[in-house]
């Protein structure tokens, strides 16, 4: 583990990054989730949810960050990277970062009904993968949850008129 890891300073600064990603996607419709990569200080992936914009269930912020970061070190194995969200990984994003040997995920919020880090399903550090990630919550949490409740009640709002 680098010092990056161990200093909650860093963690905040990089996961209002991913808050910025998050609100980009609010600003264009979608589900207001943000991703960024680290491979040490050198940012490697960053991206928002694109679902509506791209109409793939699969362009998730995670997804879509993950494939930047490969690309940028010219290797699907992710290792020694650390990737911030802004929402608590899916069951399909969980399974991409378990794929891609992400060393650690830090999320703000957690997902209550579809948690694929620890709220859910234990997908990061299941014992029977081959890959166990480590993992760090609540970073800026009330933050992240904020942006996705003002998100889903201005949503409601549209929906009700």
């Amino acid at each position: 583990m680098n010092q990056i890891e161990h200093d909650p300073g860093n963690h905040e600064v990089r996961m209002r990054m991913a808050l910025q990603q998050a609100q980009l996607a609010a600003d264009a419709g979608e589900v207001p989730v943000g991703a960024i990569i680290f491979c040490g200080t050198r940012l490697i992936g960053r991206a928002h949810n694109q679902v509506e914009t791209l109409k793939d269930p699969t362009a998730h912020a995670e997804i879509i960050a993950i494939t930047q970061a490969a690309s940028a070190l010219g290797d699907w194995r992710l290792t020694g990277t650390t990737l911030y969200v802004t929402k608590e990984p899916c069951v399909m994003c969980a399974g991409a970062i378990v794929l891609a040997r992400i060393h650690t995920v830090v999320y703000g919020t957690v997902d209550p009904t579809r948690g694929g880090a620890r709220s859910v399903f234990q997908v990061l550090d299941h014992p029977q993968l081959n890959h166990r990630t480590n993992i760090i919550e609540g970073i800026l949490g009330t933050e992240c949850r904020s942006l996705l409740r003002s998100f889903f009640q201005n949503r409601r709002g549209e929906n009700a008129g």
